[in-house]
């Protein structure tokens, strides 16, 4: 039988630089050297928003993929 899954949900609202990323990486590293397996998950929920014509107050930088889409700075 496998162990329960557990979930750990990292939020901060709509303003950029407040280190979310960061908490997350090394939350997970912390569990992994404890023996947790740990996936990480990312997930910018923009429904219907370009994060380019954004304010960078409120998203930050934009990365632009190789493709050309745009996306959060923590992506690339």
């Amino acid at each position: 039988m496998s162990p329960m899954a557990r979930y750990v949900f990292i939020t901060g609202g709509v303003v950029s630089s407040l280190g979310k990323g960061l908490a997350s990486a090394a939350l997970g590293a912390l569990l992994q050297a404890r023996g947790y397996r740990v996936r990480l998950r990312k997930l910018d929920p923009y429904l219907n928003v370009d994060p380019g014509t954004m304010s960078p107050y409120q998203h930050g930088e934009v990365f632009v993929t190789d493709d050309g889409a745009e996306t959060d700075l923590d992506l690339g």
